[in-house]
């Protein structure tokens, strides 16, 4: 019997979450979808990164902002594989190759690409490079860098919406992978901190 209420629970909250993810995948308009398309490319994650590495070492000295850059690489490579291993393990479609989600009027913007989408490993590797290299930054430097933070997570957000808005991931699917990039990143940040508390103010 409980098991039965159980899958009974996740039924329902997929189907919940169904309804949620096609609600917002219907807010869209030529306009909009290539804003939701530029975000879900991952060349442009390139230009952010080197931008942020820049920052990095003209803030931080070269041996501080190596180490916040190597915690960085290895949250996202963590958070990459792992969704890696949930896709094959979970096995939930993704919204596009859901024929439900087709016949709800799903609109498509990107290939379909593979079957599984739990969870989505571009809201993971965003959220955890946003609060990796906060974290990082903010340990190194001192200082809050509340400006940095607003735009890093505002980023890391429009990344994992944006996987929504081209039909490629179920709103859960997104939220669970912030959850798990913020997990991570905090972590990375946490083990690099007494890295760096050894080294040089400067770093140079």
């Amino acid at each position: 019997m409980e098991g039965a209420a159980s899958l009974s629970l996740l039924r329902e909250a997929h189907h919940v979450d169904q309804g949620i993810t096609l609600a917002i995948n219907s807010l869209h308009t030529p306009f909009t979808d290539s804003i939701w398309q530029f975000f879900s490319m991952r060349e442009v994650w390139y230009v952010l990164y080197a931008a942020v590495l820049v920052l990095l070492f003209v803030r931080l000295g070269w041996k501080r902002a190596l180490a916040v850059t190597i915690s960085c690489v290895l949250a996202v490579v963590l958070c990459d594989q792992f969704a890696n291993f949930t896709k094959a393990y979970f096995e939930r479609l993704r919204p596009c190759w859901d024929q439900n989600m087709i016949a709800g009027g799903l609109h498509v913007l990107e290939g379909k690409g593979s079957l599984y989408g739990f969870y989505s490993a571009h809201a993971a590797n965003a959220a955890g490079f946003a609060a990796c290299s906060w974290l990082g930054l903010r340990a190194a430097s001192g200082k809050p860098c509340r400006g940095y933070a607003w735009f890093v997570f505002t980023w890391a957000f429009l990344v994992g919406v944006s996987r929504v808005f081209v039909g490629k991931h179920f709103l859960g699917d997104v939220l669970v992978g912030f959850a798990v990039g913020l997990l991570v990143g905090w972590l990375f940040a946490a083990l690099a901190r007494p890295v760096m508390a050894r080294l040089s103010p400067s770093g140079r």
